[in-house]
């Protein structure tokens, strides 16, 4: 049984499908009707149809303007290169986010 908000022949044959193929790759009946209605309830919140989707105005998670990538290998230069720290320059964690801290208080 698709889940409960499902009101659209789309969605209930997307469910149908879903709970098929994780059968047939050997899935318990319970986890393959689990993994359909995850999906089926994911497609429909991106597509706006759910009832939370519609009450707030942004619905998607901000994420932070720096990858983690570029905090981690090392600094970059000027000109968008990146430079490589020899294990003796690094700093611990503290004083990094330290003078960080410092640095944009000025």
């Amino acid at each position: 049984m698709p889940p409960r908000g499902v009101k659209s022949a789309k969605r209930k044959r997307q469910y149908k499908h879903i709970k098929e193929s994780g059968k047939k790759r050997g899935m318990s009946n319970d986890r393959a009707e689990e993994m359909a209605a995850r999906t089926v309830n994911k497609e429909r919140r991106k597509a706006g149809q759910t009832k939370s989707s519609r009450k707030s105005s942004g619905g998607k998670r901000k994420t932070s303007s720096r990858s983690s990538s570029n905090r981690s290998t090392g600094r970059r230069k000027t000109d968008g290169r990146k430079t490589s720290r020899s294990s003796g320059s690094r700093r611990t964690s503290s004083r990094t986010s330290s003078s960080r801290k410092s640095s944009r208080k000025k």
